[in-house]
């Protein structure tokens, strides 16, 4: 079977979960080809996998990584257009080259319209399928109105697939609730399949074992600081970070990768801190630490839950979608929120040292174990194989 992957290349998550998908496919026989643009490409192409490099779609940025919405507004209509349907032009062209008989769109609208336009069966996978965008006061009812047009087309179109696969935990679990908002008509193809883990914790040695490896000794407190995201976002958050952990306490071992997959893995070892430009072996890092400090993207925090770790979560600012996960995530006690903008070393430190206490270690290990329960990886490949035409 030929499976084609349209991703999209804002930040990491998206493409960090359809890869270990399409790796099964390989180990089974099976061909893939991925689209997708900016900081995903250099993902890609550091998996060694096939890469079709589509025309990029951003959002602006303020020089502190808060999202812009009033710049990346700023060309509506003809030009927003433009940039959309060159994209679908993209994926017209690559998909007759590579002629699927499945395609796999993650958050993707060219990629849905295009299969369907070729006749191919497409599944959607998505944790955002209702986008709330701030708006200020003035014509605030106007562009109300226009975004509820716009975003009831979407969902359409999300809705234009076999399936809707949704990488959240299901209820009383579901950790993006707040972003979804599906209505009751469109549930029948919407599917909750649990979190895409490509490395499980049982998949490892012992958290002992891989601490000794480490040189991690029983009695330090090991943080693993976790900053992902798209690069022009991540660059002041992580000068921030960088400050405040190197005012650890010394008995506080702390590792920190800044996700940058087109990087050389030279680590720079300061103290008790060590900063990675990237990791191979994120998941024994998991594994080994104490205690998860990032933002507040979907797929961070259920990696962190999987492996039974409390987290200290920094959501970018403006960015409603890593909001509402890391409200959601709060609410149901498995760790606490700081607001970058008030961010300050005795904030931090508080947090960390209140997400290891017993009530939050005894929530997250109660989530872990309903996680273990599910295998995205296996229902992705199932519904693959059910709906592809080979």
């Amino acid at each position: 079977m030929r499976v084609y992957f349209g991703v999209c290349g804002v930040g990491l998550g998206h493409v960090g979960r359809c890869t270990p998908v399409a790796r099964k496919l390989l180990e089974r026989g099976d061909e893939v080809l991925f689209s997708t643009y900016s900081d995903a490409c250099d993902y890609v192409r550091r998996e060694g996998l096939p890469l079709r490099e589509a025309p990029p779609i951003y959002f602006a940025v303020k020089p502190d990584g808060t999202v812009d919405f009033r710049q990346t507004t700023a060309y509506p209509g003809i030009f927003s257009t433009f940039i959309f349907l060159n994209q679908l032009r993209a994926e017209l062209e690559f998909m007759k080259g590579f002629k699927p008989d499945f395609v796999v769109s993650d958050s993707r609208v060219s990629s849905i319209l295009a299969a369907k336009l070729l006749g191919v069966p497409v599944v959607t996978v998505l944790n955002l399928y209702r986008v709330r965008i701030p708006r200020e006061r003035r014509f605030l009812r106007l562009a109300q109105i226009a975004d509820g047009g716009i975003l009831t087309v979407v969902g359409m179109v999300w809705n234009m697939g076999e399936e809707v696969l949704i990488p959240d935990f299901p209820s009383p679990y579901t950790l993006s609730v707040n972003n979804l908002g599906i209505p009751p008509w469109r549930e029948s193809k919407v599917r909750l399949i649990g979190p895409i883990i490509q490395v499980k914790p049982s998949d490892l040695p012992s958290r002992g074992e891989i601490r000794e490896k480490f040189g991690v000794g029983e009695d330090e407190l090991f943080i693993f600081v976790s900053i992902s995201g798209p690069s022009r976002e991540k660059g002041y958050f992580i000068s921030v970070m960088k400050d405040l952990v190197r005012k650890f306490p010394s008995d506080y071992r702390v590792v920190m990768s800044i996700a940058e997959p087109n990087s050389l893995e030279e680590p720079v070892r300061e103290g008790n801190v060590t900063i990675y430009p990237w990791l191979h072996n994120r998941f024994e890092f998991l594994k080994a630490c104490d205690v998860v400090v990032s933002r507040a993207g979907l797929g961070t925090i259920s990696q962190a839950i999987c492996y039974g770790k409390p987290l200290v979560l920094i959501p970018t600012p403006s960015h409603t979608e890593q909001f509402h996960n890391a409200e959601r995530a709060e609410a149901l006690k498995l760790g606490k929120v700081l607001d970058q903008r008030g961010l300050c070393y005795e904030r931090l430190v508080t947090a960390v040292e209140d997400v290891l206490t017993e009530p939050y270690r005894r929530r997250v290990e109660e989530v872990q174990r309903e996680a273990s329960k599910y295998d995205a990886i296996e229902t992705m490949i199932e519904v693959i194989s059910n709906h592809g035409k080979a």
